[in-house]
């Protein structure tokens, strides 16, 4: 399910659940199809506490809870929001070799990462398109740790192995664990550091935004990295399943109500007016990081050396510019969805919307999508076709709501 099918699904769950608490449920999702779902270890959680639960890449996951996706997205903003994102897959690669190994799948300069920091990343394919955005952290020199998306899961680990089979083949040391043992989840939002700080011995006034530590939270043993998806400052915390339940209450109680379970709904509100991308919408097998304007994450060393499957045409792309760029879009009437088409003033098809919405901080509609380059600088006026009608729109940059990631000052 993609981002704007999970906005709209969203959306509408809200207005049926509030206009039909005695309406008779639908049966049509039951049993077959339910029982084929996975589930975290919070599952019964979020249910007992109201969350809606949808089929989302293979897992039962809450899309929302009692409130709105609008309240929630602004409650993460202004307060906190605990998210429970165990379907992601975190993998660690092991071994002297691992760092050479997984430099030749993603465009990060892996080697100049200090032990205990991570980045922003894509694996590319030959073509130089992105298989799937990853935050890798480097824990050690021989310990890599990464999270991929749910969604791309089987792909990304056929990939992945298909690779490390060949380089262990030509003598490389490298082994790799799947942690599925281990649960996920994301607290993020101005009360996070506080709250979490009431849970842990570590000072996390010294941990800063993109950095990884392994410390006792709550007395378990976790996997603490300073990032998110929201734009927020928090942390993702990797936790040992039988324990995250017990992690999860014991984040909200001493939040005293402020912090609230978030589901998906909100989820890609907040990452679509922080201007993150989300795979499958914004980035898919034919885009290149340069055109999704993530040339910042391609290292400098990588650009001048290569090395990685797809550089060719990246770092060509790097030199001459790419011919189709992401941008960000204020818009008036309804609120652009994907694949809606973005026209130039005289008509002329520019691109379409790859994720759009209104936005529950901003008050107003947001988007993104790829436009020509040239038609790509802020200001720029165009059309956004919605249900066969051409709304105004105007180019602009991204981030639509300013992050606040927690740096060195």
């Amino acid at each position: 399910m993609r981002g704007a099918a999970l906005w709209q699904l969203g959306q509408s769950l809200s207005r049926r659940l509030s206009n039909s608490s005695n309406r008779p449920k639908p049966r049509f999702f039951a049993a077959a199809a339910a029982a084929e779902l996975k589930k975290t270890a919070l599952h019964d959680f979020h249910v007992e506490n109201g969350g809606k639960m949808v089929p989302f890449a293979g897992w039962s996951m809450p899309i929302q809870y009692k409130d709105s996706i609008m309240d929630s997205t602004v409650n993460c903003r202004e307060n906190g929001g605990l998210f429970d994102v165990s379907h992601m897959c975190g993998l660690s690669l092991t071994g002297k070799d691992s760092v050479a190994f997984l430099e030749r799948l993603v465009v990060a300069d892996v080697a100049g990462l200090r032990p205990g920091t991570g980045t922003l990343t894509v694996f590319t394919n030959e073509r130089g398109g992105a298989i799937d955005d990853s935050v890798v952290t480097k824990v050690r020199e021989d310990h890599i740790y990464l999270v991929v998306n749910a969604g791309c899961r089987d792909k990304d680990l056929a990939h992945i192995g298909e690779h490390l089979e060949a380089f262990k083949a030509k003598g490389g040391d490298v082994s790799w664990h799947i942690h599925d043992e281990r649960s996920l989840l994301a607290l993020q939002g101005p009360l996070a550091a506080p709250v979490l700080q009431l849970l842990t011995k570590d000072d996390l006034s010294k941990m800063y935004f993109g950095e990884f530590n392994t410390l006792d939270i709550n007395g378990f043993k976790c996997f603490l990295t300073r990032t998110g998806y929201t734009g927020e400052d928090g942390f993702e915390i990797s936790v040992p399943s039988e324990n995250a339940l017990d992690l999860a209450k014991a984040i909200l109680e001493k939040s005293e109500g402020k912090v609230r379970l978030t589901g998906l709904g909100a989820r890609d509100s907040l990452r679509l007016e922080a201007g993150l991308c989300l795979y499958g919408n914004d980035m898919e097998q034919h885009i290149t990081p340069v055109e999704a304007g993530l040339s910042w994450a391609i290292g400098k060393r990588r650009r001048a050396e290569g090395g990685f499957l797809g550089a060719d045409v990246i770092l060509k792309q790097l030199e001459e510019g790419p011919s189709i760029r992401r941008v960000g879009f204020f818009s008036s009437g309804p609120p652009p969805r994907s694949h809606s088409e973005i026209l130039s003033s005289n008509g002329e098809k520019l691109g379409e919307i790859t994720s759009g919405g209104f936005s529950p901080y901003l008050k107003k509609n947001i988007a993104m999508g790829y436009v020509k380059s040239g038609s790509h600088k802020p200001g720029t006026e165009v059309k956004i076709v919605i249900r066969g009608k051409s709304n105004d729109a105007v180019v602009t940059k991204m981030p639509f709501v300013p992050t606040k990631y927690y740096k060195p000052s």
